[in-house]
Formats: C-alpha cells, sequence, structure tokens
C-alpha cells in the first residue's frame, strides 16, 4: 500500500526551458512576481495604493496567493 502512496513521488514537476531543466515552483514563483508588479502599477495608477494600511503585507500575500493559482492552474 505505502509503494502506491508513494507513486506520484518519482519525479519532480520540472520544465525544459532552452535545454536547462527548471523547477516548475520557480518559473510559478516569477510569473507570480510579474503579476503581483503588474498589479502596484494598476494600483499606483488608479490612487489605491497609498490608501493600503501595509502594503508589503498585501502585495507579500497578493505575490503568494498569484503564485499558487498560477501552479494550480498549471500542474491541476
Amino acid at each position: 500500500m505505502s509503494v502506491v502512496a508513494l507513486a506520484a513521488c518519482s519525479a519532480s514537476p520540472s520544465r525544459n526551458i532552452l535545454g536547462s531543466y527548471f523547477p516548475t515552483w520557480m518559473i510559478c514563483a516569477l510569473l507570480g512576481l510579474v503579476g503581483v508588479v503588474v498589479l502596484r502599477v494598476l494600483l499606483g495608477k488608479a490612487g489605491i495604493h497609498q490608501t493600503l494600511p501595509t502594503p508589503v503585507v498585501v502585495y507579500l500575500c497578493t505575490w503568494v496567493s498569484v503564485t499558487l493559482a498560477i501552479w494550480l492552474l498549471w500542474l491541476g
């Protein structure tokens, strides 16, 4: 029974980019960072950035949420 439970742990999810394998979590984290930068620009143009109580915490939580959403959508 333990062999069946560990069958999914045989390989880490990696993507071949220009002949080098990168961990999928790293790609998702970078895409999440890009998403937060875009959000920061949009909130700055709308004038909402100045009203955030703690921008560092808001952007950190948004980065984690976007990263995990990309991971979930990409790998299912």
